[in-house]
């Protein structure tokens, strides 16, 4: 073996193929008559010694068999990928070739075997000699037979639809030819021969065809040792001292590997090599050793399996097989191996992250990293082995390596986990290199800057800091850290500096308010901003402005919340003196490094020339000019956002809301949230005063109460009235609500039996429920039945006239406690029983009389049915004639002429009562249909309020009726 220096590793799971056990499946591997073997289509096809083709699934099992040729070994098959053709080739000494196209999806419908598109004998001159290769193009346009006589026979033509083909021999040679392969390129075909001593091309199509055979190297190949690789078209050629790469212009790169080779094949980036134990390895399948068996004397007649990725050049899987491999085939994305004692076993690659972990586990970083460019892994990914190597140097000590492999995984990999290794201070220098790079590529955040300018100042390396404070270009720190750092150290100017050096008017804002404490100066700086960057600063220190200056504030947050806010505009005057003292206002100070916003054009200087450095500051004084009136464009915020800037300011906060108001707001929402919280504000000034202040507050309340188009919300005054025990405001909502008994309960919870008594009295007539309410609450004790005094007589007449409550309910209402007596409710009972008295013997009355008219009714149809009745008129009752035979009688004592009469049948009814008998039969059927609509009933008792009664009335329709026995 000539590849010690090559690295070897397990990058594949091997696993043997167990076939499902059902019969001809579980031994189809085991049969010893297997003389080909192809995949393709997501099917593996075995070619048998006495022509017959089995087709095996995924699962391993025999899907398909037939009997593709009557005489001789299948021993070469292709299946067309992504078709359903399969190329099959028979071969008997005693004859020419076989070659069959198979149309897999087509059926003969004689046989149940697929189609045979087309069959063809393969001529070799008229000698018979064996096939030693074979070789076909995807769409079948051209075929290529060697023979092991040195010939090579190619066929073109339709073999596909059967439209002929014509053969021809294009080489011939002493030596038997070992393999044969295409190679497309462009509008050029070119085929690639192997023999035992040469290695040769022939364009067989194209310009160029027609050429004698080109001779590329004077050494050949073994049988099934030259194959393609399908990616680049190159052609593979395993010897027994190396492997060699052939393209169009010769021969290219070659990779050392000494000893025997038996077969060759690519399989995605690898090389498969079969290749025996030791030279003249007996290729009997019946001699060698089986697994299991106790041949001791061929324990060493292996069959080595070898992948080497010659690229990388790494060996990728090698171990020894027991017995010869019968075939090699892909397919699934996996490589099989197809041995001489039937057992069939699966090779399957790890992921690129199993393999990369092999390699980190032996600390093989620069393999893992050309392995992952190969495999085509992102650069985020390829980050992470930069990292893990980089970790690796680091540990040994290399930390100048390992530092230029963090810088080279800058892009995504966590800055604090090469920062905490290098914060040593001998490593400060390495830690610059490393910040700088995360700045350069934009990946720092606030902590990097402030830790690159510790190490600047650790250094004293004050002109680096400079240099990164004043860099010029693009920006590449963290401004807000830079001027944190700046403000941390005292240097307010530095600071002032970079804030408007680059537009960051906030911080400039909070510059002056949070370090130099000077409140008014930040609010004419806030006022001369845009109305949004305004806006933005005013939000976030308005408590602290109100506080320090309120009267401008107040007067800042009115103009801006009614869209009057005009950004206040500044010229430079010069003074005549010099001012050296630091007693310059902040606007003064600024001015000396940037134009403030809104400055007059013609006296701003741009930064970085002399003027600019000197600045107008040490001269000239800022002062606020006649501001231009034109209507500048914004949105005016919601009044509600300004409201928790008011806190603790309520004067200002009432101010506001009313300004607010008077300007008058258009949107609903706002206007609901001014008059609200107005309302409210009102009512917390109220309670917060005592006497006539507290009224002119409640007056207030009560007066925006009062109008009728304010867009407060019922539920919101009566929450805020409630909260502030303003009953005012809460009875004045209760009325124009309607929410009468809500305004007696309130008197009734207070205790105040004049003002529910009051209240009964106004509301009572349109409101009876508050009766049962005031006579539960005039008897709920001794105190409020004293207050109440003959107003509960009067309740119990209403209720008794009006109906509102039932005798037995009062009586209830009453006995839940011992305030009231017998004698005040005596009158009331005996008034009550006494109607009652009378209403059931009324009821009993009418009861006998219904009773007795059934009684007379009864007897009628008794004797109807028992005695013959007499007819004694003399006159037709239709036409008032005098009767004469024939006449019809009816029971009802009508009689007519039977030619008077329009039906001469017997179920002839008396015309004049058939209207009446109509409507009879009428209501007897709706009672009878009636009497199982039993919703109907329970939804009539739910609404009735007497039930009793509507029981009856059902009963007397014969809801209630027992249905009759058949």
């Amino acid at each position: 073996m000539a590849l010690i220096s090559w690295k070897s590793f397990n990058f594949f799971d091997v696993s043997q193929v167990k076939p499902p056990d059902d019969g001809e499946s579980a031994r189809v591997f085991e049969s010893s008559d297997i003389s080909s073997v192809c995949s393709g289509s997501a099917n593996i096809f075995l070619g048998s010694s006495d022509g017959v083709v089995r087709i095996l699934s995924q699962a391993f099992k025999v899907v398909r068999s037939f009997h593709a040729h009557e005489s001789g070994a299948i021993t070469h098959m292709k299946q067309v990928e992504g078709t359903s053709l399969l190329v099959t080739i028979s071969e008997d000494l005693s004859t020419e070739p076989v070659l069959k196209v198979w149309a897999l999806d087509k059926t003969e419908k004689k046989t149940g075997n697929p189609r045979c598109q087309s069959t063809l004998l393969i001529h070799n001159g008229r000698e018979r000699f064996p096939i030693s290769a074979f070789a076909a193009l995807d769409d079948l346009s051209q075929l290529a037979v060697g023979f092991a006589n040195g010939a090579v026979t190619v066929i073109r033509g339709d073999l596909v639809h059967d439209r002929g083909a014509k053969q021809r021999t294009v080489f011939e040679s002493e030596e038997p030819v070992t393999g044969v392969e295409f190679r497309e390129g462009g509008k050029v075909t070119t085929l690639y021969l192997s023999t035992t001593g040469r290695i040769l091309t022939l364009v067989i199509s194209g310009k160029g065809q027609g050429q004698p055979a080109r001779n590329l190297e004077d050494s050949g190949c073994g049988v099934d040792c030259m194959t393609v690789d399908r990616k680049n078209g190159d052609i593979v050629v395993v010897r027994d001292d190396a492997i060699y790469y052939y393209g169009l212009n010769g021969r290219g790169p070659c990779y050392g590997y000494e000893g025997p080779k038996r077969l060759v094949k690519v399989y995605k980036n690898y090389v498969a090599l079969v290749s025996p134990s030791q030279p003249g390895a007996p290729s009997n399948p019946s001699g060698l050793r089986r697994f299991g068996t106790s041949q001791t004397d061929d324990i060493f007649n292996t069959t080595n399996f070898t992948l080497l990725d010659t690229d990388l050049k790494y060996v990728a899987h090698s171990e020894g097989l027991i017995s010869q491999v019968k075939s090699l085939f892909i397919e699934w994305g996996d490589l099989f191996i197809l041995t001489t004692d039937g057992k069939l076993y699966r090779y399957h690659e790890k992921t690129l992250q199993q393999k990369l972990d092999l390699l980190y586990q032996r600390n093989l970083y620069i393999l893992a990293i050309n392995l992952a460019q190969k495999a085509g892994l992102g650069v985020l990914q390829q980050n992470v082995i930069f990292r893990k190597y980089g970790d690796y140097l680091y540990q040994k000590g290399d930390f100048d390596g390992a530092m230029q492999q963090y810088i080279k995984a800058v892009e995504n990999t966590e800055p604090s986990q090469v920062i905490r290794k290098f914060l040593d201070a001998q490593r400060t220098q390495n830690l610059i290199e490393y910040l700088e790079e995360l700045h350069e590529h934009h990946k720092a955040n606030a902590d990097h800057t402030t830790l690159l300018l510790n190490c600047y100042a650790k250094l004293k390396d004050i002109d680096k800091l400079e240099r990164f404070i004043k860099s010029p270009g693009e920006l590449k720190f963290d401004l807000d850290t830079a001027i944190s750092m700046c403000r941390q150290g005292g240097y307010f100017a530095q600071a002032a500096y970079l804030a408007t050096k680059h537009g960051e008017h906030d911080l400039v804002v909070t510059i002056l308010i949070e370090d130099s404490k000077k409140y008014a100066e930040a609010l004419q700086y806030i006022w001369r901003l845009d109305p949004p960057t305004a806006y933005r600063n005013l939000m976030k220190y308005a408590r602290v402005l109100l506080e320090h200056c309120p009267e401008d504030a107040r007067q800042l947050f009115i103009g801006y919340y009614t869209g009057r806010y005009r950004p206040r505009r500044e010229s430079i005057v010069p003074e005549s003196t010099h001012s050296q003292g630091g007693a310059s206002s902040a606007i003064h100070n600024l001015a000396s490094f940037l134009p403030l916003p809104y400055l007059n054009p013609s006296s701003t200087v741009s930064p970085g020339t002399p003027s600019a450095q000197k600045g107008p500051g040490a001269q000239d004084q800022v002062v606020e000019a006649p501001g231009d009136e034109a209507e500048i464009q914004y949105t005016v915020p919601r009044p509600r956002t300004a409201f928790s800037s008011f806190v603790d300011h309520p004067n200002d906060f009432v101010v506001f809301l009313e300004a607010c108001l008077q300007e008058g707001v258009t949107e609903k929402d706002d206007k609901v949230d001014l008059y609200t919280t107005l309302f409210e504000m009102y009512l917390h000034k109220a309670s917060e005063k005592r006497g006539d202040d507290a009224g002119t507050w409640e007056a207030k309340a009560k007066k925006l109460i009062e109008s009728g188009d304010i867009p407060i919300d019922t539920s919101n005054v009566l929450l805020l009235s409630h909260l502030s025990k303003f009953r005012d405001g809460t009875i004045l909502v209760q009325e124009r609500k309607g929410l009468r008994f809500d305004i007696f309960r309130s008197y009734t919870s207070a205790k105040d039996t004049a003002g529910a008594i009051k209240a009964l009295k106004k509301y009572g007539p349109a409101e009876p429920q508050l009766y049962p309410a005031a006579l539960a609450y005039f008897t709920s004790s001794n105190t409020i039945l004293e207050e109440a005094g003959d107003e509960l007589d009067a309740v119990l007449k209403k209720i008794d006239q009006d109906g509102l409550m039932a005798p037995l309910q009062v009586i209830q209402t009453l006995s839940t406690n011992s305030v009231a007596s017998m004698g005040m409710v005596k009158q009331y009972l005996s008034d009550t029983v006494e109607r009652e008295a009378k209403e059931i013997s009324y009821n009993r009355r009418l009861i006998d009389s219904y009773r007795t008219e059934t009684e007379a009714k009864r007897k009628e149809i008794d004797e109807l049915g028992s005695k013959p009745a007499v007819f004694q008129a003399r006159r037709c009752s239709a036409c008032g004639g005098n009767l004469d035979l024939p006449t019809v009688h009816f029971l009802c004592k009508h009689s007519f002429h039977q030619r008077c009469l329009n039906q001469v049948d017997d179920d002839v009814e008396c015309p004049l009562c058939a209207s009446e008998n109509a409507t009879i039969r009428a209501i007897r059927k709706a009672q009878e249909e009636s009497a199982d609509r039993h919703d109907m009933f329970r939804d009539a008792l739910e609404r009735s309020n007497d039930r009793f009664g509507t029981i009856s009335e059902f009963f007397g329709r014969g809801v209630l009726s027992v249905p009759p026995v058949d």
